[in-house]
């Protein structure tokens, strides 16, 4: 009896101090650990992600689209904090629709990108954002450009982000290849985007594609089913 009573403050004291019946995953940050990307082509851009949205080592959402619109011919791609990103693409949606009034016109992609900018730049050591804008204006026709953690922004003709990122920069600089045609980087986005799903174990679900040009958004999703597959295991 006295060892049975001696037995249960520890028995207690084990569950309430490692919450033993709570996953850990419910103590993560719900993060877009991701692959985006996004290549311009002659008349427009190609943008494309996967849909796997993790919470730690839990899959919190398997099919995200993670492709935003910010404007009618403006879109963005979201990796990092599934929060941090949601809020800053509001906070950018909101700013450029005033502009857009104010000009009483369709606002420029690097405007866009310059609102990205101030704000991962002025909240960096607060917000978990890797942003890809890419869109098409009168001006300068397709553009993409790259916002990484910090707050830096550089235009690129092709960028990738994200966690599945690292495993593709290998395929890109092999079959990436300037003035490519739209369809060209629409098959290059998606199999890119199937080998670093295939590779990376925070990218997964299926794969969203944009094409954005004068004509307006052009979208499809290619399932899990349908993936290009590189392993022969």
């Amino acid at each position: 009896m006295a060892t049975a009573t001696s037995m249960m403050p520890f028995f207690g004291q084990q569950i309430s101090s490692k919450n033993n019946l709570i996953p850990d995953w419910t103590s993560q940050e719900v993060s877009t650990g991701t692959t985006i990307m996004a290549v311009e082509y002659d008349g427009g851009v190609v943008i494309g992600a996967d849909s796997r949205t993790t919470t730690g080592a839990y899959i919190a959402n398997r099919v995200t689209d993670k492709l935003t619109p910010i404007h009618d011919r403006i879109f963005c791609c979201r990796s990092g904090s599934a929060a941090d990103t949601q809020a800053i693409a509001d906070v950018v949606t909101y700013q450029l629709g005033f502009h857009s009034i104010e000009l009483d016109e369709p606002p420029l992609v690097e405007t866009a990108a310059n609102l990205f900018k101030a704000s991962c730049y002025r909240y960096r050591e607060e917000l978990t954002a890797g942003i890809l804008v890419a869109g098409w204006d009168r001006r300068k026709g397709g553009q993409v450009y790259s916002v990484p953690i910090g707050g830096m922004l550089v235009r690129q003709p092709v960028s990738v982000g994200g966690s599945g990122s690292t495993y593709i920069y290998g395929f890109m600089d092999a079959n990436y290849k300037p003035a490519m045609s739209k369809d060209q980087c629409l098959e290059l986005t998606a199999a890119a985007l199937s080998l670093a799903m295939e590779r990376d174990g925070s990218s997964g679900g299926v794969i969203r594609l944009a094409s954005i040009s004068e004509e307006g958004v052009e979208r499809r999703v290619i399932l899990g089913n349908q993936l290009s597959k590189f392993s022969t295991h």
